[in-house]
């Protein structure tokens, strides 16, 4: 079906034009002669008001066009007289795709975001999450357009993996073994994986990284945007079980070209929001108050804080504030501590760098000190971490140490090792989850209303 889109019209539409719309209903009001009625399409936060005279063709079908009902209608623009729209469309033709009754549980009210959690196949027509939506695909455009602008290739690394990249153990496994009739080894009466599909244990991936490192260092810059899983039984307003992850990975570079290019990305996905998608945050700002144009603007300008993990531990300690959890160097920052430093000491967002080697991963590079690891996490007002990343470790002895003193064997990792064996060279690379972005450029409070299909413990019904 040939159709006008409302945000073209609102944009470029013109008094005296014929056009054609299909959306849904929001609102009806009848009257002898005429009736009014506001639909969406979902392609703006802009409605549009149709007037359609009661003798027009299709005009007797509207008893049964309710709210939430969809319509295709025909008809020539005019000059509005009404508040908050510039123009509105004056009915020839109008025909109903599909009906709905009063049972239609988005009526004109307000609903909460709970309620609307419940009923996740119809809350896209609403208007905050159609804000949610379209800021989110602009996001995804935005990721593809920075990495692109500048030379990165975009890598499918695999979803079903062996590979445990952040060892946490909290993994989806994935098998066609008879749940009921597990094949058991002989030897010590564990389970016998040899006899599944991939002739050892698997799941669903936690990270594309180490993919990536090797990707990295025969393609020079790339990155990944895809699922990941965590099988983690949180029910906070953070997590989620499935989510998306974007991870840059570079060649040839350290942690200062690592921070610089998480710094340029945050700040040019805001400034890009708010080019693309003006309505929609100001419609967000309205009504749940955690992000707006100037925050996204500021942000969008103002360089970042940059401090050590055992600068930032002195300042909070300085602070004299009284932590839910106690900070002292050699424990990992907790929320409290990170939205601290980005709201009441720095006023901006910060790169803290160089945290204790105990607290990171293996493949971190391990600096001078032997007591540190270049890493660096971004941390932003109001969320805390946003992004996590570091140099990776390129000296293979020194690689291998730390996988044993972390418990991983590695024989198990023969393959990464080979890129500390063969032309090895510094590299960094790090990741941001998609959904936590954005809750953070929405200001939405949970993050489950930043996925249209949310995957969390004991919630999979959509």
């Amino acid at each position: 079906m040939q159709r006008d889109l409302i945000k073209n019209i609102q944009a470029r539409g013109e008094e005296g034009q014929a056009v054609t719309v299909a959306g849904w209903i929001k609102t009806k009001r009848e009257s002898k002669a005429f009736s009014f009625i506001i639909i969406n399409d979902g392609s703006s936060q802009a409605d549009l008001q149709i007037i359609a005279d009661s003798g027009i063709p299709g005009s007797e079908d509207l008893n049964q066009a309710g709210t939430g009902a969809s319509i295709r209608v025909e008809g020539t623009l005019k000059r509005s007289q009404g508040k908050g729209q510039s123009l509105e469309l004056v009915a020839s033709q109008i025909i109903v795709l599909g009906s709905a009754d009063a049972s239609y549980p988005l009526q004109k009210k307000g609903h909460t975001l709970e309620f609307l959690r419940e009923i996740a196949h119809l809350r896209g027509r609403t208007n905050t999450f159609g804000a949610v939506y379209r800021v989110r695909n602009t996001l995804s455009y935005l990721v593809h357009r920075f990495f692109q602008e500048r030379n990165f290739l975009w890598a499918h690394t695999p979803i079903i993996t062996a590979n445990d990249c952040e060892g946490a153990g909290e993994l989806f496994q994935v098998t066609t073994l008879d749940l009921k009739n597990m094949p058991k080894n002989k030897e010590n009466g564990e389970i016998d994986f040899s006899q599944d599909f991939f002739k050892e244990k698997a799941h669903l991936t936690v990270s594309g990284q180490l993919e990536g490192e090797f990707l990295a260092l025969g393609l020079g810059n790339i990155y990944t945007f895809g699922p990941t899983f965590r099988a983690e039984n949180s029910n906070t307003t953070r997590h989620l079980a499935e989510f998306w992850m974007i991870e840059p990975e570079m060649a040839f570079a350290d942690l200062q070209d690592d921070m610089n290019l998480a710094e340029d990305f945050f700040r040019y996905l805001c400034a890009g929001v708010i080019k693309e998608n003006p309505d929609e945050i100001n419609f967000l700002a309205k009504h749940y108050g955690e992000s707006s144009l100037e925050n996204l603007q500021k942000l969008s300008q103002t360089p970042f804080a940059r401090i050590t993990y055992t600068e930032a531990i002195e300042e909070l300690k300085k602070s004299g504030h009284k932590f839910e959890f106690p900070i002292d160097w050699g424990t990992d920052m907790q929320s409290e501590h990170e939205r601290f430093l980005t709201e009441k000491i720095f006023k901006s967002p910060v790169i803290v760098t160089d945290y204790p080697k105990n607290i990171k991963a293996f493949y971190m590079k391990v600096n001078s000190d032997e007591r540190t690891v270049a890493a660096m996490d971004v941390l932003v007002p109001g969320v805390g971490e946003l992004i996590g990343g570091s140099q990776r470790e390129d000296r293979l002895d020194i690689l291998v140490q730390r996988m044993k003193e972390m418990g991983i064997q590695p024989e198990k990792l023969e393959w990464y090792l080979d890129l500390r064996r063969f032309g090895s060279c510094p590299h960094a690379g790090f990741g941001l989850g998609f959904e936590r972005l954005v809750q953070y450029i929405t200001g939405i409070g949970n993050i489950r209303d930043t996925i249209p299909c949310p995957r969390a413990p004991g919630l999979i019904g959509f």
